[in-house]
């Protein structure tokens, strides 16, 4: 790992020395032959003026390899910079997904002024794939695979093969379809290789494959890639017709993005689009996405107060029960947050579902009974030793007192995790997202339970109406 960090510091160091002593030549070459994510984090250093003007020495082949990898917000920068004629060639050569995102980032306007440009197979192409919703396969399949008919034979396919050109990224599978291209079967590149110019495509293509319908959800898509370790999965339409694929690359950075939007959702944030970064994103979108969750459950968080006004009496009486309301807050909000987070974590992996609801509860009894002793003794042994008598009634002792609160902090334990683990496969069972039981409203509502909690169980033990 260290010798790659230090070989992509190189490459960038090498890239700047060219650039800054105009051996344009020299720096085009690199260009070609380096890592495209290398040349990439140095264009994108770059003002716009400077981008443009190192693209322009590239083929065309090159340029369209180089603006695929860019953000987002630098393609739409390149689209507008560009003239129409010129962003239609690079089209030309851009991963097909890649420019179907573009596509629909640019305004109606820009669309219909940059369609007569486009080369047909380009242009239906652009249409078909910017038609799935971004959350489908079909959103985030590219179309640049490659295809043999089943009937072929091995000198028949990889003619054909070398006539499509699929790029070297797509071309790890070969997918074998009939005259309607229904998928039939698939074939690595190097089985086809390896078998006779004679040998028929049927004899040799694996029947049992793994695939994804068009319009199933993108998540599903990539856990499937993850699951079985694939280069890629192919995309069927409802007649299971070969439609595209999505590439191992792709299936990663959702699953990237899924996880990042459960992060961001469960500490209370609305999640960012695709691009958007901290810094340049302006304070007034930051205040947006957290004011929501923020206000909402400070005005939950006044039922606490209302609880702790309503107990006024025995905390008046009990000055040490007040000193460990924070302790009790603090234990039951971590300790219902442990038990949401790995509950959405094992939801998220498919290890657990809805309907292991009572085991999962079952399971969480018994592992927070288990913490609930280890927090009570610590409560116990700290109010019996650390504490002052002066904030006790005449007729009461330490020993008591102190097994009230640890009781009360036990209990609190117990619930918490009950809470944290229940609430978000309740959420789940009524179809929604997990994450969005997120870590400030599990804090919220266990205050609110272990304030309950807590002043029942003093106030019944330490006799005070």
């Amino acid at each position: 790992m260290e010798e790659n960090e230090n070989s992509d510091g190189d490459n960038q160091e090498m890239l700047h020395e060219l650039d800054e002593s105009g051996q344009t030549e020299e720096l085009v070459e690199m260009f070609e032959e380096l890592p495209t994510p290398d040349v990439v984090e140095f264009l994108t250093d770059k003002p716009l003026e400077e981008v443009l003007a190192h693209l322009r020495e590239l083929d065309m082949e090159d340029q369209g390899r180089i603006v695929s990898d860019f953000p987002p917000e630098l393609r739409l920068q390149l689209f507008h910079a560009l003239d129409r004629r010129h962003i239609a060639r690079v089209f030309g050569h851009m991963y097909s997904d890649v420019r179907a995102d573009l596509y629909q980032q640019l305004e109606k306007e820009e669309q219909i002024e940059l369609l007569p440009y486009l080369e047909k197979k380009v242009r239906e192409d652009v249409i078909i794939l910017s038609a799935y919703p971004p959350e489908t396969a079909g959103g985030i399949m590219n179309t640049d695979f490659a295809t043999v008919f089943i009937d072929m034979t091995v000198d028949e396919a990889m003619a054909k093969i070398r006539k499509d050109a699929p790029s070297k990224d797509s071309a790890f599978y070969i997918y074998a379809v009939d005259d309607a291209m229904v998928l039939k079967g698939f074939l690595t590149l190097k089985e086809l290789i390896l078998a006779g110019p004679r040998d028929k495509i049927a004899d040799l293509i694996n029947e049992f494959f793994v695939y994804a319908e068009v319009n199933e959800d993108r998540e599903s898509v990539a856990k499937k890639v993850e699951k079985y370790d694939l280069a890629a999965i192919p995309v069927l339409n409802s007649l299971s017709q070969l439609v595209g694929v999505v590439g191992h690359d792709d299936a990663m950075e959702v699953l990237r993005a899924e996880q990042t939007e459960d992060l961001e959702r469960f500490a209370g944030v609305m999640p960012f689009e695709v691009g958007e970064n901290y810094l340049e994103t302006s304070s007034l979108r930051h205040f947006r996405k957290r004011v929501a969750w923020l206000v909402g459950l400070a005005a939950v968080g006044i039922v606490s107060g209302m609880i702790i006004n309503q107990y006024r009496n025995i905390l008046e009486q009990f000055l040490i029960l007040a000193m460990y309301m924070p302790m009790m807050a603090a234990t039951g909000g971590n300790t219902g947050t442990q038990a949401a987070t790995v509950i959405i974590r094992d939801l998220s992996l498919g290890h657990i579902g809805e309907a292991d609801w009572w085991a999962v509860v079952y399971k969480e009894l018994k592992i927070s009974t288990m913490l609930s002793c280890c927090v009570a003794a610590l409560t116990y042994f700290k109010i019996v030793f650390l504490s002052f008598t002066n904030l006790l009634p005449d007729s009461f002792t330490l020993e008591y007192v102190g097994l009230t609160i640890s009781i009360a902090i036990a209990v609190q334990v117990v619930a918490s995790a009950i809470v944290g683990a229940g609430l978000p496969l309740l959420v789940r069972r009524m179809g929604g997202d997990p994450a969005v039981v997120a870590s400030p409203a599990i804090t919220t509502l266990v205050d609110i339970t272990g304030l309950l909690i807590y002043f029942t169980i003093a106030t019944a033990m330490l006799g005070i109406a």
